[in-house]
């Protein structure tokens, strides 16, 4: 199981970005969360199959019809064992 975080920057916050990334998170049965972050980018944790992450942060570089992303950083992350699917944190 790989874990990964990414940072998301562009038009990413009043867009439904976050709705964006769950339901794609959860069509590819991954766990983890999404949540904007106060200097207006947007943070997703997920977990899974490293196809399916893969697949999860292409998607999240196209982001929805209603934003625009302008940049994505990747790096390792840990996931709480307690956290079982993908949810939006606010």
């Amino acid at each position: 199981m790989k874990a990964t975080r990414v940072l998301i920057r562009g038009l990413v916050q009043g867009v439904g970005y976050r709705y964006f990334a769950e339901r794609t998170a959860r069509h590819l049965g991954l766990r983890g969360f999404v949540r904007n972050l106060p200097d207006g980018r947007v943070e997703a944790v997920a977990a899974g199959d490293e196809d399916d992450v893969a697949a999860f942060i292409a998607t999240l570089r196209q982001g929805p019809a209603a934003g625009r992303v302008d940049g994505l950083e990747t790096g390792d992350a840990t996931l709480e064992d307690t956290v079982i699917r993908f949810e939006i944190r606010h």
